[in-house]
């Protein structure tokens, strides 16, 4: 579903990513790993149309995506989700209205985004606090808005930034369940980024490493789990 051919990104004189070719399946759970400065949250900014390529192709179900501009490139990214480690939610806002806001922006009825709010929130199991503050949350339940507020708009692809990274590893387990059971429901295809090698075994299959701006690996999570060939991926599997 999601094809990366030489995409190319500096900033200023670093090589943020040099020359990465991906191919991400259709409705799977794919993992991007490698260490803290790897490359792997500007390639997500790149996949999620964020931020522009200094160079190379994107393209979603064989329609390249990188060079949409305007209103069309902002009806491309409603069909995507986007959840990060720092949860980027809204504190001026409550649980209900952090969630609706996408809707809001999209202009729909208010009794439409409030049934959507109400449906969402049972979704992620949090519906006893639609009108918490996010002070009064922990944070997985923050991240359990940042997730509703990334399915309101009923997404394909749901992009997944380090969005376990500032949990404990109980709550950790519970947000990749509530993944792996929203990404079976809706049929989504998950791009998952993380440090933790823990995180790509509980739910990928398919995984990607990178390393200093490249893709140094990709494959099936028990062949590169068995059989390493890089030295990054051999770091990173602890082989």
């Amino acid at each position: 579903m999601i094809t990366l051919k030489g995409i190319t990104k500096q900033y200023g004189k670093i090589d943020a990513l040099r020359e990465v070719d991906l191919a991400v399946p259709a409705g799977s759970i794919f993992g991007i790993i490698g260490k803290s400065g790897a490359g792997k949250s500007t390639l997500l900014r790149m996949m999620s149309l964020l931020e522009k390529a200094d160079a190379g192709e994107i393209y979603y179900s064989g329609e390249r995506v990188d060079t949409l501009e305007g209103s069309v490139l902002l009806e491309r990214r409603r069909k995507m989700g986007m959840i990060f480690q720092n949860f980027n939610l809204f504190a001026s806002r409550n649980v209900a209205s952090n969630i609706a806001y996408p809707l809001e922006i999209a202009s729909l009825p208010k009794k439409q985004i409030h049934e959507r709010v109400d449906e969402l929130l049972s979704m992620v199991d949090i519906a006893d606090k639609r009108k918490a503050r996010l002070r009064e949350l922990s944070g997985g339940q923050k991240q359990r808005v940042a997730i509703a507020r990334a399915l309101a708009a009923n997404p394909e692809i749901l992009f997944c930034d380090e969005a376990t990274s500032a949990l404990d590893p109980q709550t950790t387990r519970s947000i990749l369940a509530l993944i792996q059971e929203l990404h079976s429901r809706f049929k989504l295809t998950v791009v998952l980024i993380t440090h933790e090698m823990s995180v790509i075994r509980a739910v990928c299959r398919e995984v990607a490493v990178m390393d200093a701006g490249r893709i140094v690996e990709q494959g099936s999570m028990e062949t590169l789990f068995d059989n390493p060939q890089s030295s990054a991926a051999k770091e990173m599997f602890n082989v």
